[in-house]
């Protein structure tokens, strides 16, 4: 998009683009979302920015109206293989907090100069500025939804001190930690107690398809890590995380009719999530690991549009708009289960899966790690892959390149390549995968993966080719 056409999406509210970009009113100091239904300022006053971090590093302050920063994220950045893209979900999973620059870019094989040149000058922000847009969001939630002391809260966001912190929170959002507490309603910083876990709302744009995701998850929970409780259009899915330090339990309800609209003519909602976390440094882990499995920063509309001009998937896309193609929370679960199927994964867990010390219900263990399976049992296929994975030979982290991992993982021993598009497309969440074999057009690219999901909710396309 041009300056002019994003000006215009400004000037008619359309938050098909909440996410994509971000306008700053010169005269005001404010940022805002395309959808902020506040006047729309005059041409010459707008400025616009690919990110967050770069409407703030040119000493703009986040909207108290729009909130800005509760907006999707960019789906392009799940999308694209470049270094910049890698680079944005490596900071969206916590990176730079707990590695710093220098581990961002140890696991994207390049400089921390070239990471830092590439991404300022491609969004106007590197990655410090970056991952403290985060931060501050972070930081805003747990202020306004739990009663946590506020120097708990900086270290639990990733800020390095107190002073840090309420810099930050002041120059984002014009106010101090103290006053977005006293603005939040009382009611849900109640809530937010230790047994009630922290409340979330985790923003999508365009409709969303809930019944068909809650589906797939029902028919793939495996005991002891999840659960699918309730009845079809009010379903809780809950399960437990493994997280850099500590653990958690989210649940995450379906919300009926949230795919009510037709493509384009839905603004977009969110789903109710709440996570209990043993640490909560890893609230913003959690969250975008959530954001993944729920494929929450798609574009609907890119993808409707594209699929929807085939005679093949054009009723489909208009009987289900907005259909996810559903990620994975955990990406080296998710491989080994794509490998071994649920009912052996449940005999994983119940064996080598490590126990909550605080079980909930019916979630009572963590998925086993790779290096845990690797030594239980180290023969055939499963043990191949555990093994490579917990020695690095096969990497599926955000950031890493899908080429390269596909690569690896088709050098496994035993490893089938229809078991290796599962994981490419689950786990490291691309949305262009084609099984092997025919039957699928290049003229679905590049949502091919978007494609087999429609056909597989509408029993045309067998799970098992």
């Amino acid at each position: 998009m041009d300056e002019d056409s994003r000006y215009e999406a400004v000037r008619s509210r359309d938050a098909r683009f909440d996410g994509e970009f971000f306008f700053a009113v010169r005269t005001t100091g404010i940022y805002c979302r395309p959808s902020c239904p506040a006047v729309t300022p005059k041409r010459h006053n707008v400025r616009f920015f690919a990110t967050a971090a770069a409407a703030q590093g040119s000493g703009f302050r986040a909207c108290r109206r729009c909130r800005p920063d509760a907006v999707p994220g960019s789906a392009e950045w799940n999308v694209r293989a470049d270094v910049v893209g890698r680079a944005m979900r490596l900071i969206g999973d916590g990176v730079v907090d707990r590695e710093g620059v220098t581990g961002l870019a140890a696991r994207l094989g390049y400089s921390a100069r070239q990471v830092q040149r590439q991404l300022t000058g491609e969004l106007g922000a590197g990655p410090v500025a970056l991952a403290r847009a985060q931060r501050a969001h972070t930081a805003r939630v747990l202020v306004q939804t739990t009663e946590l002391p506020i120097t708990e809260i900086a270290f639990a966001s990733g800020f390095a001190s107190v002073r840090q912190f309420n810099d930050t929170i002041r120059d984002v959002y014009a106010s101090t930690p103290s006053e977005l507490r006293a603005a939040a309603p009382r009611a849900g910083r109640r809530a937010a107690t230790p047994t009630a876990g922290i409340p979330l709302r985790l923003a999508h744009r365009g409709p969303y398809q809930t019944g068909a995701v809650f589906d797939l998850l029902a028919g793939e929970a495996v005991g002891g890590v999840e659960e699918v409780s309730g009845v079809p259009g009010r379903r809780t899915y809950r399960r437990t995380l493994r997280l850099p330090h500590g653990t958690g339990i989210v649940a995450v309800d379906e919300r009926a009719g949230a795919a009510r609209s037709a493509a384009g003519a839905h603004p977009g909602g969110w789903l109710d999530a709440r996570l209990h976390l043993t640490d909560p440094r890893d609230l913003t882990t959690a969250v975008g690991r959530l954001r993944r499995l729920f494929d929450l920063d798609a574009d609907p509309y890119a993808v409707d549009e594209r699929l929807g001009g085939d005679d093949r998937l054009a009723p489909l896309v208009a009987a289900r708009p907005g259909l996810r193609s559903p990620g994975a929370a955990d990406p080296e679960e998710l491989a080994v289960r794509a490998l071994v199927g649920r009912a052996e994964a449940a005999r994983l867990v119940r064996q080598y899966g490590k126990a909550l010390d605080a079980p909930c219900g019916s979630l009572t263990r963590l998925f086993p790690e790779p290096a845990v399976l690797a030594e239980a049992e180290p023969d055939g296929t499963l043990g191949a892959l555990t093994a490579a994975l917990a020695d690095g030979a096969v990497r599926l982290d955000p950031g890493v390149d899908r080429d390269e991992a596909e690569t690896a993982l088709l050098a496994v021993p035993g490893m089938d390549a229809d078991t290796v598009a599962v994981i490419r497309t689950r786990a490291l969440g691309d949305p262009d995968v084609a099984p092997p074999g025919p039957g699928v057009p290049d003229s679905w690219r590049p949502w091919r993966s978007y494609a087999l999901q429609h056909l597989r909710v509408a029993r045309e396309w067998d799970r098992s080719r």
